[in-house]
C-alpha cells in the first residue's frame, strides 16, 4: 500500500467506530483478538466506508443506492496517491496541488469515491462522467450535502454508451490528468460465476446449501462491473480515442487489473504512436494490480505545462523517498 495512504497501517477500528455508530454494531473480535468486521456482508462493508470517509476525509452523509459499487476505499486512495506522484515527476518531484489541477474521472459512478478523496488529499477540482444517470444523481446528492465540495467536482453525462472521451470535452478545457476504473468482466454471466467462486470461498452457510444467488460485497451492476470484451477492450478502446484529443489531457491513466491484458494494451500503446507511457505497480495485501499511463506530450512541452498551469499551484510535498509524507450534471459536448 501507498505510504501517504491514510489506511497504510490498517483499519483504525476504534476511531471508524467512534466517527460511526452505525459501523460500531458491525465490529466483532476476531479469533485473533483483533477487531474487524463481516466483510461479506454488504452493510457492514458499506457503513465502514462511509465511517472512512467521514473521518479521514471530512466526507459527510456519503451513501449509494442499492446494486451500486461499494469500492474499497484504500484502494481508490492508492490510485490517487500514485497519480499524484507521476505529476510530480513532470514537476521536480514536487506534487502540484489546488484546484487549479484539473483531473477527468471516467466512470465516476454513485459513489463519488476518486473525486472525494482527491480533492481532501491534493484540493485538486475534477470532472466527473458516467454513462448513468442515475448514478450522477446520487453524486449530486452527496456533493450537495457537502457544500465546500460546490465548484470543486462538476458532473457530466456521457449519452453515449459507445464513448468515452469522444463528444466528452467542451471547447478550451484541458486537464492535467485522467483517471479510470474500468469495467473488469466481459458480462452479467461473468460478473455471476466470479461472485459465486468468492462466496463458495469464503466458506458461508449458504454456500454449503449449494446457494446460487450470492452477494457482491462490493455491490456494483452494469456498467459498473461489465462491457462487451471486458477491461481489455475497455481500455484500448480509451487508448483509441484519447489519440482524437491528445494535447487536452497531459497524462491518460487506467487501472489494469488482469496481468494477462498487458501484453495488449502495450501494443495498443504502441499502435497509438504515445510519446511516453508507464506501468506503475500497485499492491493491497494480496490483491496485484497495476496502473496504465500514457501521454503524447514530450518532456519538453511537459515542462511548458508545469510553467503555464503549475507555477503559481501550492506543492503537496516531495515524492522523495526520505520525504513521503457540479453539480449540475451536464451533457457531454456534441
Amino acid at each position: 500500500m501507498h505510504p501517504r495512504n491514510k489506511n497504510a497501517a490498517g483499519y483504525d477500528f476504534a476511531a471508524l467506530a467512534a466517527t460511526s455508530a452505525a459501523l460500531a454494531k458491525h465490529i466483532k473480535t476476531t479469533v485473533a483478538g483483533t477487531p474487524s468486521i463481516d466483510f461479506a456482508n454488504p452493510t457492514a462493508v458499506k457503513m465502514l466506508n462511509r465511517a472512512i470517509l467521514m473521518h479521514h476525509y471530512g466526507v459527510k452523509g456519503w451513501d449509494i443506492p442499492a446494486g451500486y459499487l461499494c469500492p474499497p476505499i484504500p484502494g481508490r486512495a492508492d490510485y490517487l496517491h500514485s497519480v499524484a506522484d507521476l505529476l510530480a515527476t513532470c514537476n521536480k518531484k514536487n506534487i502540484p496541488s489546488g484546484p487549479g489541477v484539473r483531473v477527468l474521472d471516467i466512470g465516476t459512478g454513485a459513489n463519488l469515491v476518486y473525486p472525494l478523496i482527491g480533492h481532501a488529499e491534493y484540493c485538486w477540482s475534477f470532472l466527473g462522467v458516467d454513462i448513468d444517470e442515475a448514478a450522477l444523481a446520487n453524486a449530486a446528492a452527496i456533493i450537495a450535502k457537502n457544500p465546500e465540495l460546490d465548484g470543486e467536482i462538476e458532473l457530466r453525462h456521457q449519452t453515449v454508451w459507445e464513448n468515452i472521451f469522444t463528444g466528452l470535452l467542451r471547447s478550451g478545457e484541458v486537464f492535467d490528468l485522467s483517471i479510470c476504473n474500468p469495467p473488469f468482466h466481459n458480462s452479467p454471466d461473468d460478473v455471476h460465476a466470479v461472485s459465486q467462486r468468492k462466496w463458495n470461498n469464503l466458506n458461508k452457510p449458504g454456500a454449503k446449501r449449494g446457494a446460487t444467488e450470492p452477494r457482491l460485497n462490493f455491490g456494483g451492476g452494469g456498467s459498473e462491473l461489465w462491457c462487451n470484451g471486458g477491461e481489455r477492450a475497455f481500455v484500448k478502446l480509451m487508448i483509441e480515442q484519447s489519440c482524437n484529443i491528445p494535447k487536452r489531457v497531459m497524462w491518460f491513466t487506467s487501472l489494469l487489473s488482469q496481468g494477462d491484458n498487458l501484453p495488449h494494451i502495450e501494443l495498443a500503446l504502441k499502435k497509438a504512436k504515445v510519446v511516453e507511457s508507464r506501468i506503475i505497480p500497485m499492491a493491497q495485501g494480496q490483491k496485484q494490480s497495476r496502473l496504465i499511463a500514457w501521454s503524447f506530450f514530450g518532456n519538453g512541452e511537459r515542462e511548458k505545462w508545469r510553467k503555464e498551469h503549475w507555477s503559481s499551484a501550492p506543492a503537496f510535498g516531495t515524492t522523495a523517498p526520505d520525504a513521503q509524507p457540479a453539480f449540475p450534471v451536464s451533457k457531454s459536448a456534441d
